[in-house]
C-alpha cells in the first residue's frame, strides 16, 4: 500500500512538471509568434555597403544608391510605415532611388484612397538624379501600378534601359527586368534588346551598369556578366529566420538566391531583405530593411 502511495505521488509529481513544460512552451510559442507579428514586423533598419569598383568614374565616387523593395503595401506596411520609410530615405539624400518590385501586395484592395496615400507619400522621396521601378509578381495584378509609379515620381525601366549622368559625360547605364511571373513573354524575350543594345557599342564596356530585376533565381537565365552591379527583391532574405540556421522557406524563384550577397562571376549580386510580408504577416530575426549604397572607384 505504501508502495502504491508513492507510485501514485510520483505519478502525480510527473503530470504536474508535464503540465508546467507545455504551460511554458505554449507561453514560449505565444509569445514568439507575437514579437514575430507586432515588433519584428516593424521599424527599419539601413544595411549599408561600399561598392568598390575602379570602372566608376570620378564624377559617380561617393554616389548614393538607395534600394527598397517587397513593400507589399495593405499588409503590415500601411501609411505610417511608409512616412517612416520616406523619411528614413531623405535622411540618407540618396542621388538615386531603386524599388525592384511589389509595391503594392495582391491582397490588397486598391481603392482610390490607397492610391493617393502612396502617391503622395512616394513623391516625398528627395533625390538629386532619379527614381527607378520595376514592377514585382504581385504589381502585375494592379493595372493601375504604372500610374502609381509614375505619379509618384519613378520612372518605370520594366524591360527598358536609361543612361544617368551625375555632374560629367560619362554615364552609369541602368536596365530593368520586370517580375518573370504570369508573363506572356519569356524573360529571354523581354532581355534580348538590352542584350543586343549593351554588344552594340564597345562603349558600352567602359562604363559602369547596373540591373535591376525581382526574382533573384532567374539571373542564371541571362547572361548577366554585362553588369557591375545586381539588385533584386522578392526572397525578402527569408521572412523567418532561425540564428545559427538561417532562413527556413524562402518562395519560389529565390530558393538558390536569397541571402543578402552574392559574387557571381565578376558582378556584386545584392538582394533586399524587404519592408513589408507576404502570404504571412511575420517576419522573425529579419527586421525590414533599406539597403544603402556608396559607390567608389577607391
Amino acid at each position: 500500500m505504501i508502495r502504491l502511495g508513492v507510485e501514485a505521488m510520483e505519478e502525480k509529481k510527473n503530470k504536474h512538471i508535464l503540465i508546467k513544460i507545455i504551460i511554458i512552451t505554449i507561453t514560449i510559442l505565444t509569445g514568439l509568434m507575437l514579437y514575430s507579428r507586432f515588433i519584428s514586423t516593424k521599424g527599419l533598419k539601413v544595411k549599408e555597403y561600399k561598392i568598390t569598383n575602379s570602372i566608376i568614374t570620378d564624377n559617380f565616387h561617393g554616389f548614393k544608391v538607395v534600394h527598397i523593395s517587397d513593400i507589399h503595401y495593405g499588409r503590415t506596411v500601411k501609411l505610417k510605415e511608409l512616412e517612416n520609410l520616406t523619411n528614413e530615405i531623405n535622411l540618407l539624400k540618396p542621388d538615386i532611388v531603386i524599388l525592384t518590385g511589389d509595391l503594392i501586395d495582391k491582397e490588397t484592395k486598391l481603392s482610390s484612397e490607397i492610391i493617393e496615400e502612396i502617391q503622395n507619400t512616394l513623391k516625398k522621396i528627395n533625390v538629386t538624379v532619379g527614381k527607378y521601378a520595376i514592377s514585382g509578381e504581385d504589381d502585375i495584378a494592379f493595372n493601375e501600378w504604372e500610374s502609381i509609379i509614375t505619379n509618384s515620381g519613378f520612372k518605370n525601366i520594366n524591360d527598358k534601359y536609361e543612361f544617368i549622368y551625375n555632374d560629367g559625360y560619362t554615364p552609369i547605364l541602368i536596365a530593368g527586368i520586370q517580375s518573370n511571373s504570369n508573363t506572356p513573354e519569356t524573360l529571354i524575350e523581354r532581355y534580348q534588346p538590352i542584350e543586343e543594345y549593351l554588344n552594340s557599342d564597345e562603349y558600352l564596356n567602359n562604363i559602369y551598369k547596373i540591373l535591376i530585376m525581382h526574382e533573384p533565381d532567374f539571373i542564371d537565365n541571362i547572361n548577366h556578366s554585362y553588369f557591375n552591379l545586381i539588385l533584386a527583391g522578392h526572397s525578402h532574405n527569408g521572412q523567418i529566420n532561425i540564428p545559427l540556421f538561417g532562413a527556413i522557406t524562402t518562395p519560389d524563384h529565390a530558393k538558390k538566391y536569397y541571402d543578402n550577397y552574392y559574387r557571381i562571376n565578376n558582378s556584386d549580386f545584392y538582394i533586399s531583405s524587404g519592408l513589408g510580408t507576404s502570404d504571412y504577416n511575420f517576419r522573425f530575426a529579419n527586421k525590414p530593411s533599406i539597403n544603402f549604397y556608396r559607390l567608389s572607384n577607391k
